[in-house]
This record gives C-alpha cells, structure tokens and sequence, in this order.
C-alpha cells in the first residue's frame, strides 16, 4: 500500500510521540511539551504518511535575538523519523509552515538547530550565528542559534 505524504496543523498532542521518540531518544520520562504549546498564536505542523505522523515543527511568536525589531517565531521540536529522512519531507513541511507564518506577518524564524541537523537546515535556506554554539540545556547536545529570513508575501493588484 503506497501512502501519500501530507501536510497539516495539528494540536500539540498529536506530535509528543515523534518528539519523544526522535528528539528525547524515546525517554518516557523526558519532557516533550513546551508551556506554549497550547497559545492560541502557536503553530503545530505534522507531516503524514497516512494516519503515521513522521515530520513535526511547531512554531512559537517570539522576538529572535538576532534581529528584535522584525515579528519573529522560533522553531521547536523540529523532528523527522528515521526511516524518512533525506526525502524532502521536513522541507516540505517548512515550506508550508513558512507561507503560513508569511501570511501572519512573520519576518524572520530562528531556532536553537541540532549540530547535527545543520547540513539540512543551511539547504533550506537558513544561516547560522557565528559563536553561538551551546550544549542544549534539555539534551546536552550540541547546538547553534539558526535563522532564516521570511520575504513579504507580494500583495496581488
């Protein structure tokens, strides 16, 4: 059975497994819920293969410390299983959410982004702050403050 690849918003909820099991090493005691999860201004994608949720990126308001003057969202909890990384599916999933924080009037995003992750972050288009590497204080991971700058969406005359 060949199963088609989706995007949608989603409650919070529907993403803890893939945050757990992806991002927590499949911890059960590890936290997997951010306090702003449930604001109104929060944003929660999943990327589906039928019912199985395999991309997450939730997206939070918050003034990005590399530029406090533009609307800003931070990237949390951006995930991928395994078995689907390297197909395009989490940049499809930052497109979409991309064009939705566009049209809200988002101006720049940014993250604490995975060492690791950065190859993939830097083809999507995002940069990275010089001498901002830090150890994750939620994994002891090694991390670097990313950005990526949001273009206006042009108004149609």
């Amino acid at each position: 059975m060949v199963c088609t690849f989706e995007i949608h918003q989603v409650a919070p909820g529907l993403l803890h497994e893939i945050r757990r099991k992806v991002l927590r090493g499949g911890d059960p005691d590890a936290s997997v819920v951010d306090p702003r999860d449930d604001e109104p201004t929060a944003l929660h994608f999943a990327g589906l293969l039928g019912s199985r949720v395999v991309v997450s990126a939730s997206f939070y308001p918050t003034t990005a410390p590399m530029a406090p003057d533009f609307v800003g969202y931070q990237l949390r909890y951006m995930a991928t299983e395994p078995d689907v990384q390297g197909v395009g599916y989490a940049a499809r999933v930052l497109v979409t959410a991309e064009v939705e924080l566009r049209r809200l009037g988002a101006q720049i995003i940014w993250a604490n982004g995975r060492d690791s992750a950065l190859g993939f972050y830097r083809s999507t288009g995002w940069r990275t702050i010089a001498g901002s590497e830090h150890l994750s204080a939620e994994t002891r991971l090694p991390h670097t403050v990313i950005y990526k700058g949001l273009a206006p969406v042009n108004e149609r005359k």
